[in-house]
């Protein structure tokens, strides 16, 4: 990304969150600092310590999904094909007329698909291997998004899934862009996840930095003094990008430019060195968007809710940043909805698009006294004259990814 003359635009986004499907919905929530997560209510999941959870509720796979492809996949598929549907009809974008290579899909995945492949497996051992269906190979396959979204909608352009934990979501974009760059008009990109079947949430519990709070108010409150972990969340988000001449030749709403992306790795849980692996990744997206400090005008943070990672991304800020890093108004609104691992990073991007466009900088719900040398945006929205955003992921395996958005030309 940077240093070409074929640049990248958002022109579509689709959401699927737990705090509302669709734009509208999504930013007016995230706006107002709406709360909701809430007691995991899934079945076979009561007696397990994970006790909070972000969950989408509305989301009808029914009517969102043809019959033929809901029965061979997972709920992860749903919701990104789902998202997938949102984001062209926000692009305003009809592939019927565009050359069958030229758009391509790339997706992030995490945990795949876990409600199918339990159903399955319990199918197996509990009455044979007779009553497996023939699509327990492909759907809790973490490629079955990308493959299903481009057989469905006839996408025979680059494809391609990033397994590369949490950051995964914003590595996806790079991916994007450089085959935008490579001659693709437009590409699908993003992440859902769907993590809250048992099997997935016992998978889970191994994770040190998950909340066990039983409060869904105080689960999840990162920068505090009170941080005890995160809370997992189901959604995620799904984006149209496209070359930007190309985009403004044909009358599309260009969102947001794609500016640079950067990627580094430390270890597992080695949050210590994170702080010096994510402002490696910030500094790397800055240099290659040809973009100086002082021109970040907002941060939306990974914000694990652990003191540790916590305090470890409040230093890579200010060590990428500067002295510019204790004026930027920093914001993490999945406080109020949820990490949902490789979907949360989209979600943050689409946040960040809608911040620009607004010029308000949403808050981090629950959160009143930060312990952080961040001006963090807390209680309510923030108006500010936003142009460039920094959106950050890291991993629980030691991914680290900073991803630079600038508002489109003649938004406010």
């Amino acid at each position: 990304m940077g240093g070409t003359a074929r640049h990248t635009v958002i022109t579509g986004l689709g959401i699927v969150a737990p705090n509302g499907i669709g734009t509208d919905a999504f930013w007016k929530a995230t706006r107002e600092g709406v709360l909701v997560l809430d007691r995991l209510s899934r079945e076979g999941c009561a007696d397990y310590p994970l006790r909070v959870a972000g969950q989408v509720r509305a989301f009808d796979a029914g009517a969102a999904v043809e019959d033929r492809f809901l029965v061979q996949t997972d709920r992860f598929s749903h919701f990104a094909m789902g998202a997938a549907d949102l984001a062209l009809g926000h692009a305003q974008l009809n592939t019927d007329g565009l050359p069958p290579y030229s758009v391509g899909v790339v997706t992030a995945a995490g945990s795949g698909g876990g409600e199918f492949g339990q159903r399955e497996l319990q199918r197996l051992w509990g009455k044979g291997p007779k009553y497996v269906g023939p699509y327990q190979s492909i759907a809790w396959f973490y490629a079955a998004s990308t493959g299903q979204i481009s057989i469905r909608g006839g996408f025979k352009g680059p494809c391609g899934v990033v397994a590369a934990d949490e950051a995964g979501g914003l590595d996806a974009f790079a991916h994007a862009c450089r085959s935008v760059r490579n001659g693709a008009d437009a590409v699908l990109v993003g992440a859902t996840e769907a993590p809250l079947a048992p099997y997935s949430v016992v998978c889970q519990l191994g994770y040190r930095e998950l909340s066990r709070s039983a409060d869904p108010e105080r689960a999840y409150l990162p920068f505090t003094a009170e941080a005890s972990g995160f809370v997992p969340a189901e959604g995620g988000a799904m984006l149209v990008v496209e070359e930007e001449t190309a985009a403004l030749e044909r009358g599309a709403p260009v969102r947001a430019r794609l500016l640079g992306h950067g990627a580094t790795f430390t270890r597992p849980s080695g949050w210590e060195e994170s702080r010096e692996g994510l402002a490696r990744a910030i500094g790397i997206a800055l240099e290659r968007a040809g973009c100086a400090p002082d021109e970040v005008d907002v941060v939306f943070a990974d914000a694990l809710g652990t003191p540790e990672a916590d305090r470890a991304e409040a230093l890579a800020v200010a060590d990428a940043l500067g002295a510019h890093a204790a004026r930027v108004p920093v914001t993490a609104p999945k406080a109020g909805y949820g990490r949902a691992y490789c979907g949360g990073p989209p979600l943050d991007v689409a946040a960040a698009v809608l911040a620009l466009e607004h010029g308000t900088v949403p808050p981090t719900p629950q959160v009143t006294e930060v312990c952080h040398d961040l001006d963090l945006v807390t209680c309510r929205a923030r108006s500010a004259e936003l142009r460039t955003a920094l959106v950050l992921s890291r991993g629980l395996m030691g991914s680290n990814a900073a991803l630079l958005l600038r508002r489109a030309e003649g938004e406010n």
